[in-house]
């Protein structure tokens, strides 16, 4: 984390090992790929409530991703206000709208159709939580004075995965909303300029009848995203 003033490097002994011999870290991170690969994007959300400590725990293992220079350029805002959601999904559709109304284009529009999406977001209002992930642009210090951030998408990329991936771990299920644009969202949500929002995740248990795109289960085999060379 930046603190103003602290520019030279200390180096710490690794403070955890978690080495493994080799089979078990194959059969370890065997069960792994099984279990993340039960993890679904849902629309669907059952009322049943979600406390809001297991939300608090979730963000901070986002909160523990790496990122550029250290400087964790990335706030989660928690809403389970239903007023709020409420208002969070009438600024999305109202976007959505005009994204599926000609704005996106036929192409994108076309890629979508399996998905089944449209332009009405109830899953904002019904899903207990709503996270919205703001990327910080640039920092400012505790006197005002603006810092550079570095790798800034990447960083946000890494830690809302690591956020997904809790989520799961949670047996809870999200969705990942990102509507276009979404600047709205920091007068909303009383956010400063310098943090942009760049994803809604209504978050919660599955409803009893949900369901998923049967397209979303076509994932591509091994051998089309990976290269080793040896």
């Amino acid at each position: 984390m930046y603190r103003k003033g602290e520019v030279r490097y200390e180096a710490l002994p690794l403070p955890d090992r978690v080495q493994k011999p080799d089979d078990q870290a194959l059969a370890d991170v065997r069960a792994f790929l099984g279990y993340m690969r039960k993890r679904h994007s849902v629309r669907q959300f059952s009322p049943r409530p979600v406390p809001v400590e297991i939300i608090e725990t979730c963000i901070a293992v986002a909160g523990s991703a790496p990122s550029g220079a250290n400087h964790q350029p990335w706030h989660f805002v928690a809403v389970g206000d239903p007023a709020l959601k409420a208002r969070i999904r009438a600024g999305a559709e109202e976007e959505e709208r005009a994204f599926y109304s000609g704005g996106a284009g036929d192409e994108w529009l076309a890629a979508l159709e399996p998905i089944g999406t449209g332009a009405e977001k109830p899953h904002l209002t019904d899903a207990p939580w709503l996270i919205v992930v703001f990327a910080q642009r640039y920092g400012v210090t505790e006197d005002g004075a603006r810092y550079k951030n570095y790798y800034v998408p990447e960083s946000v990329g890494l830690a809302t995965g690591f956020l997904i991936a809790a989520l799961h771990q949670a047996g809870l299920v999200c969705l990942e909303h990102t509507p276009n644009p979404m600047k709205f969202l920091n007068g909303v949500l009383g956010r400063p300029a310098e943090e942009k929002p760049v994803m809604i995740l209504p978050v919660g248990w599955p409803a009893e009848g949900a369901t998923v795109p049967a397209v979303a289960k076509r994932k591509k085999p091994l051998e089309r995203i990976l290269t080793v060379l040896r």
